[in-house]
C-alpha cells in the first residue's frame, strides 16, 4: 500500500456480479477514481456481451473515473489501461520480450491472451453534469489459471494464465498495488500529453505490427498489413484496395 497512488479509492469486495457493474453503482457517492476490487465475480464479462470466467486466483478489477466528454476520447483510455497492465506483468517478473498488446484491447503473454479490458461509459444526469461521463475500465487478468474456452471465449488468441506460462505466482490484491501504481502515471500523461505519446509507446509493444492481420467487422472482412494507430485510435490496414481505417472489429493473426 506504500506505493497506492493518491487521488484514487480502493474497494475491495468478496463477490460481485461484475466489478464494471459495482462500479456504477458507487460512481454517484464518489469524490474521486476509485478502483473496485473482487475476489469473485459471478457474472463478469467482456466485450460484446460475452461471459468473462475468472476462476479463484485470478484478476478482475475496474476503475471508476468521472471524465469530460466527447465519449469516443474517453475510449483512448483502453490504450492507457493496456500500457499499464504490460507494466505491471514486468514488475511481476515477466520478461517484456514475452508480452505484447493486441489491438483493440488485450494483453498477450507468448502470443496468447493473458488480460482483456472492457470498457463502458454512461453520461451523467441532469444540467449540471454538462458533456461529463462515469468511465468504468474493466480488467480481467489471468494470474492463476486458464479459462475454458468453451464457457464463453472466442479462440481469436487462445488464453493463457501467468502462473502456467512463466510458474509466477501473485495474489490478485498484490497485482491490484502494482498495477494501480502504474496506471496513474500514464492517466496523467494522457490528460497533460494527449494521445500522441502514449500512442507511441503502445506501438513499441503492439503486436504483429508491420505484418498482415484479418480484421472482422460487423459486416466483413479485411486482410492486411498492421500499418499503425492512428490518431483517434483506429487500426490502420494497407489493403489491396488501399488504406483502411478501422474503429471496431476482433482480430486476427
Amino acid at each position: 500500500m506504500r506505493d497506492w497512488p493518491q487521488g484514487y479509492g480502493r474497494r475491495v469486495l468478496a463477490s460481485v456480479e461484475s466489478t464494471n457493474t459495482e462500479a456504477f453503482r458507487a460512481a454517484p457517492s464518489l469524490s474521486e477514481a476509485e478502483w473496485i476490487f473482487a475476489h469473485q465475480q459471478t457474472k463478469g464479462r467482456g466485450r460484446h456481451g460475452r461471459r468473462w470466467r475468472d476462476p479463484e486466483g485470478n484478476f478482475a478489477a475496474t476503475l471508476i473515473m468521472q471524465l469530460p466528454g466527447p465519449a469516443a476520447h474517453l475510449a483512448l483510455r483502453s490504450f492507457v489501461a493496456a500500457l499499464a497492465v504490460y507494466d505491471a506483468l514486468v514488475a511481476c517478473g515477466v520478461p517484456s520480450k514475452a508480452l505484447s498488446l493486441k489491438w483493440p484491447n488485450d494483453v498477450l503473454l507468448d502470443d496468447g491472451k493473458i488480460a482483456g479490458i472492457l470498457l463502458e461509459s454512461r453520461a451523467k444526469q441532469g444540467r449540471a453534469s454538462g458533456n461529463t461521463y462515469d468511465l468504468a475500465i474493466g480488467i480481467g487478468v489471468n494470474l492463476r489459471h486458464t479459462p475454458d474456452q468453451a464457457e464463453g471465449f472466442a479462440p481469436v488468441s487462445p488464453p493463457v494464465s501467468l502462473y502456467g506460462q512463466t510458474g509466477i505466482a501473485i495474489a490478485p490484491e498484490g497485482f491490484l498495488n502494482l498495477l494501480a501504481a502504474r496506471y496513474a502515471p500514464y492517466e496523467q500523461a494522457f490528460r497533460q500529453q494527449g494521445f500522441h505519446a502514449l500512442r507511441l509507446l503502445w506501438l513499441e509493444r503492439a503486436a504483429r505490427l508491420g505484418t498482415p492481420i484479418t480484421a472482422r467487422l460487423r459486416r466483413d472482412t479485411q486482410t492486411g498489413i498492421f500499418e499503425t494507430v492512428d490518431s483517434a485510435g483506429n487500426l490502420v490496414l494497407k489493403t489491396e484496395q488501399g488504406i483502411l481505417r478501422i474503429s471496431a472489429a476482433e482480430v486476427f493473426f
